[in-house]
């Protein structure tokens, strides 16, 4: 493989990240108004991930490493090259239980969702409602 560069996204290539969640994500979409992340390889954009600022928190969101990638330690890289931006303003998560693991190791724990700020909790009990099951976490190194 390749080696990935690890970098924040020029926005005017947001058509190529909603391609990549279209295709391997379909709930997602990147706006302009969030930062993004990105890993490439000479195949392209492999994963990428996006900052929402809501006030003066930030949720990260929209974690996406394309399948054949998956198991490779590649999320990890994406999130250390990505903490510049998880450390500019509080960072908290909604994870999939199966991910809890990996935003651990990335310095996030794991909170109840009373825990979170007003703002995310509402958010966070919407995407609790629409089926998905998530747990809170916060970046806390």
């Amino acid at each position: 493989m390749s080696p990935i560069r690890y970098q924040q996204l020029n926005p005017i290539r947001l058509p190529i990240i909603n391609k990549l969640y279209k295709d391997f994500y379909p709930a997602g979409k990147a706006k302009r108004d969030e930062i993004l992340w990105v890993g490439e390889s000479q195949q392209g954009v492999i994963c990428c991930v996006r900052f929402k600022y809501i006030g003066e928190l930030q949720l990260l969101t929209g974690m996406l490493v394309k399948p054949e990638y998956r198991n490779q330690k590649i999320a990890t890289q994406l999130l250390q090259h990505a903490t510049p931006q998880i450390q500019q303003k509080p960072c908290y998560c909604f994870a999939f239980k199966e991910l809890e693991a990996l935003y651990q190791q990335a310095g996030f724990i794991t909170l109840q969702p009373q825990q979170l700020p007003h703002d995310l909790q509402q958010r966070f009990e919407r995407y609790c409602h629409s089926g998905k099951k998530l747990i809170p976490m916060h970046y806390n190194a």
